[in-house]
């Protein structure tokens, strides 16, 4: 090399130093690089961040920020947003990337139906998470170049004690259960102290306004709210859900009428107002920690929409056991509380004119739950409407040993029951959850035979964020696993707020003593608080208790509800005697 080409190269060396190129910004580079499959997105093709999307990818790529916080509601992309960054992680920011989820179920969904698809999608990306060469890659972690990516289970405290990362994204915190070992948030958090420049992202939909885990994060952030300029005054207004209005029973009519001067917005003028908005802190003095509210409210998406969004208040309003998820999905909004005891139920405004052998015309599906105990069978009988509706029929105790063959045929007897409908025909029940409790084996033997007739044993399992029902299999019987605290709590805010669950008259007050059995307090282990249902003292629980397995054995069913309507009032024709065949040995 001559020496005036070699003066010529350190000159741009040295000039580059003293004025380095701009760095691209994170929402750039996903806007030019990541594509979403049709899979993820309705219109598939190169990702396009809508406006409030734009800073919070911006956030995550700067490394001077160490927190990002997304407290949100559904319909705001966010799960879109976060895969993008894991991919300007892999490829422009190569580190240890730990992605904790609330469950093994969401991990494997996590991979291959959101990363693995976005990622073959785009050019970029594509090969980035080729197989390691050592063979180390698993389904749950992948290596590249400089780092790795690994997805693991908030409910997994081995796995999370293994790993260390730089970048940890957490996503719906609020579905995560403490362990043995603890807050799964903060072992995850523990996994990253050892880099300077670590950098945490955490993402989820409020559930409980006591124990939210993201609404403590947010709050420990500069607490950001999107804002829109009214149209009015100009003034720069967060829109919230009591300035969406409607005439009465007209959803189509949602507007915004904007807090500031009380100008009508309507839904098409939204989009338009959230290109021109922005970012607003409201909480001051703090700087690395930016957290941002993110509801729907705000979302250009058509399921978005306000009058979609009134209409689906109009109908989730009815009762909590509704109402709850559209706080949590549509609003961002956590549940406060209501619902941890009912001592202030009135259950007598509760009771109807019904009963088992009166069954309510709205009545369609019929359900039962079971509670085993030393000396008796206590069972309850639920009908159920076609909006959802309870209708508590009664409630029997067989009694009898459960290691008696006569007790499971006196139980047998009455799940086999048929119940005259007011449209003519019969309904019997639907299906039917045993506790198996102590007597598993007693419960086992009695289901396994009536399997198709969905009688099944069930076992309650600890915790708010798991399932209603889902399902193991042990010694050749399905077993339901059943997630009992959020069971009660749905069938506790029910009674508490409407009249979605009625109860027949002849239910007595020993009855309803034992629903209001339980209560739920919050506890602080290691300063963090947990929730428990508590018998109170003195009080029987066995009503509650099979009240919550029927609820649970409705979750069991996917009926046509047309179809059953249609046969209850098609009333089957006279029926034939039967044909008597005389034996001629009579006449002999």
């Amino acid at each position: 090399m001559t020496l005036e080409p070699r003066f010529a190269e350190l000159r741009r060396e040295a000039l580059a130093a003293l004025h380095p190129p701009p760095k691209l910004r994170l929402s750039d580079w996903i806007e030019a690089n990541v594509y979403l499959p049709s899979s993820l997105a309705a219109q598939p093709g190169r990702m396009r961040l809508w406006p409030p999307q734009r800073e919070i990818a911006d956030a995550i790529g700067d490394d001077s920020i160490e927190q990002v916080v997304l407290y949100k509601s559904a319909r705001v992309g966010a799960t879109q947003l976060m895969v993008a960054a894991l991919g300007h992680f892999v490829q422009n920011d190569p580190s240890p990337v730990l992605a904790v989820l609330p469950v093994d179920s969401d991990c494997r969904h996590f991979v291959t139906s959101i990363v693995e698809p976005t990622f073959s999608e785009s050019p970029a990306l594509r090969a980035a998470l080729s197989a390691d060469a050592t063979g180390r890659d698993t389904m749950m972690t992948r290596h590249f170049p400089g780092g790795s990516l690994s997805i693991v289970s908030a409910r997994s405290p081995r796995n999370l004690r293994a790993r260390t990362a730089r970048v940890i994204y957490g996503d719906e915190l609020d579905a995560w259960e403490n362990t043995a070992e603890g807050d799964p948030l903060e072992m995850a958090i523990r996994r990253s102290m050892t880099y300077p420049n670590a950098k945490l992202v955490l993402a989820s939909t409020p559930i409980d306004a006591d124990t939210s885990r993201i609404v403590r994060a947010y709050e420990a952030t500069d607490q950001r709210v999107y804002t829109l300029p009214c149209p009015g005054c100009g003034e720069f207004v967060p829109v919230e859900w009591k300035d969406i209005r409607w005439e009465p029973e007209q959803p189509e009519t949602a507007h915004w009428r904007t807090p500031c001067c009380e100008t009508i917005v309507q839904d098409r003028q939204k989009a338009a107002l959230v290109d021109s908005g922005r970012w607003t802190p409201t909480a001051e003095g703090v700087t690395g920690r930016r957290g941002y509210r993110l509801t729907s409210l705000t979302s250009t998406l058509p399921a978005a929409a306000w009058p979609r969004l009134a209409a689906e208040f109009l109908q989730a309003k009815r009762s909590p056991a509704t109402l709850k998820p559209w706080l949590a999905t549509a609003l961002g909004e956590p549940w406060r509380g209501e619902g941890d005891d009912l001592d202030g139920v009135s259950f007598p405004a509760l009771q109807r004119p019904f009963s088992a052998e009166d069954v309510p015309s709205e009545v369609l599906v019929v359900t039962a739950g079971c509670d085993v105990q030393a000396d008796r069978v206590e069972t309850t009988l639920v009908g159920w409407t076609r909006e959802g509706d309870m209708r508590v029929l009664g409630h029997v105790v067989t009694w009898g040993s459960p290691t008696e063959n006569e007790t499971w045929i006196e139980v047998d007897d009455l799940l086999r029951r048929q119940f005259r409908h007011p449209a003519g025909s019969v309904l019997t029940v639907d299906a039917t959850i045993i506790d198996s409790g102590n007597w598993a084996d007693a419960v086992y033997a009695f289901c396994r035979p009536r399997a198709a007739r969905r009688v099944l044993p069930g076992k309650g399992v600890p915790g708010f964020g798991r399932p209603g029902v889902a399902f193991s299999q042990t010694r050749k019987v399905r077993l339901a696993l059943l997630g009992v605290d959020g069971l009660k709590l749905g069938l506790h805010q029910r009674l508490a707020h409407g009249e979605t669950i009625l109860f027949s008259n002849q239910l007595g007050g020993d009855y309803f003593d034992q629903l209001r059995a339980e209560r739920l307090v919050t506890r602080y282990t290691r300063g963090r608080p947990t929730r428990a249902w508590e018998v109170i003292s003195g009080r029987r629980n066995e009503a509650l208790d099979t009240l919550t397995y029927a609820t649970a054995a409705r979750q069991l069913l996917s009926l046509d509800l047309d179809r059953r309507e249609g046969e209850l009032a098609s009333v089957t024709g006279k029926t034939e005697s039967p044909r008597v065949i005389r034996s001629k040995w009579l006449d002999g």
